[in-house]
């Protein structure tokens, strides 16, 4: 069975076909354009395939935006995304709240139904938590218990360490070996005795932990998107109980929810990137850079076209609209941790070194190298890098000097960014600008 896709020159159609041939060569395709109900036989496509073609059994309805509709309302649905991005938004201004409990952030991030964590009164009354979907996708964690359970301590470590070693020195200015505050231009940080600010590592370590990984090795898997008789009620639009929408579509969109879900018009999600403190920030934040324009839209659009595909049984396309946004998202998490290795090496560079500043970029430096064990290899079942590849690298960073990062030198950051960049497709220069 041989397999084309072809995309027409017509607005947001695309077809495919399916044929058999004797032969090893690619069947020749040339589409009737004045077809456009998705079925279409061999004479109308002119496909040479030895007498034995089948029909074209797809047109894929592409919309302009993210909007799908059965029978006059809406399918999309990620209410449980959107809660989770404000949970975790909340979450990370408890940090800064020097008065806080570590129990008091703890019930955050492990929130039960009911119970008074937050400000917003829907999230109080969710039965969602962050800490349950933490290393929790199908695909990296169902069978791998030890990783999870490691993975799930340090997030808990490191609320910990901001009530008993930050938050004690709140007031004091911080000094090789000492907690404290520093100065960053306008801002003040709050940083560990070896410089390290909790409040980033526990941040941009979600963005792979929780977003990433939930979007990329869960919901985009086909062991999700295809579990039970997902496909076959796919195929015959059988819609989950009681919701306008089949499990398969679902799936999706709860991936497009860890990304897009808190944009103010989900259906054009690019029009204010940053909605959140999470992955859509860092969608917008490479974006901005030149040498990356136009990755947001590759992610919107892939996301587009593989939910289309879903509504059209086109499961090929789907699966390749999902091995395009595993590769751009992961590449947004390289290039954010290159980026902060790098533009901390000038502030730290100075004959009165803006630790202040160094720290702060060197500590979400930290937070997307750890990310980077939840990245997803396109057409494979691997991340960028190993678990162990991740914490050697976290070791590195650290280890120049008994005061960790107020020792850190200029050659370990390169180093490091160097062994990250190498693994994708963009340059140690592209990434640091």
């Amino acid at each position: 069975m041989k397999k084309v896709l072809l995309i027409l020159a017509f607005p947001a159609v695309i077809f495919t076909t399916s044929c058999s041939s004797d032969d090893n060569d690619p069947p020749i395709v040339a589409i009737d354009p004045t077809c456009t109900d998705g079925v279409q036989n061999g004479d109308e496509t002119g496909v040479d395939c030895g007498g034995s073609c089948t029909p074209c059994t797809a047109a894929i309805d592409n919309p302009a935006s993210y909007t799908f509709e059965r029978d006059g309302e809406s399918t999309i649905s990620f209410d449980g995304q959107t809660t989770r991005l404000k949970m975790g938004d909340e979450l990370l201004s408890a940090f800064k709240v020097e008065t806080n409990t570590a129990e008091k952030i703890q019930a955050m991030y492990a929130h039960l139904e009911g119970v008074m964590d937050f400000e917003d009164a829907d999230l109080n009354a969710s039965d969602k938590n962050i800490r349950s979907k933490t290393a929790a996708s199908a695909d990296y964690f169902s069978a791998n218990a030890t990783d999870q359970a490691l993975i799930r301590a340090d997030f808990d470590g490191w609320i910990s360490a901001q009530v008993t070693e930050v938050f004690p020195n709140w007031g004091v200015v911080a000094t090789a070996g000492t907690a404290g505050q520093l100065a960053d231009g306008s801002s003040t940080r709050y940083v560990s005795a070896k410089g390290l600010e909790y409040n980033q590592l526990f941040n941009k370590g979600l963005i792979g932990a929780l977003t990433v990984d939930q979007a990329l090795n869960n919901y985009l898997s086909p062991a999700v998107l295809d579990a039970g008789e997902n496909r076959a009620d796919n195929d015959e639009n059988v819609v989950a109980e009681g919701k306008p929408y089949t499990n398969m579509e679902h799936k999706w969109d709860e991936a497009y929810g860890y990304v897009f879900g808190l944009n103010a018009d989900s259906a054009d999600p690019n029009a204010d990137l940053g909605a959140d403190s999470f992955l859509n920030k860092y969608v917008g934040r490479v974006e901005g850079d030149a040498d990356f324009a136009g990755i947001a839209d590759d992610i919107f659009q892939a996301f587009k076209l593989g939910r289309a595909a879903i509504v059209a049984k086109a499961y090929d396309v789907r699966d390749e609209q999902a091995e395009l946004i595993k590769e751009k998202i992961s590449e947004i998490i390289g290039i954010r941790a290159v980026y902060y290795l790098q533009q901390a090496k000038v502030p730290l560079a100075g004959e009165t070194p803006a630790y202040g500043t160094a720290f702060h970029d060197l500590s979400e430096g930290y937070g997307f190298i750890y990310s980077l064990q939840f990245t997803r290899k396109p057409n494979s079942s691997d991340a960028y890098f190993t678990k162990a590849e991740v914490d050697a690298f976290l070791t590195d960073l650290m280890d120049d000097g008994a005061n960790g990062l107020w020792d850190v030198t200029p050659e370990t950051l390169d180093g490091i960014a160097t062994a990250i960049a190498e693994r994708f497709d963009f340059t140690l220069a592209q990434a640091a600008e």
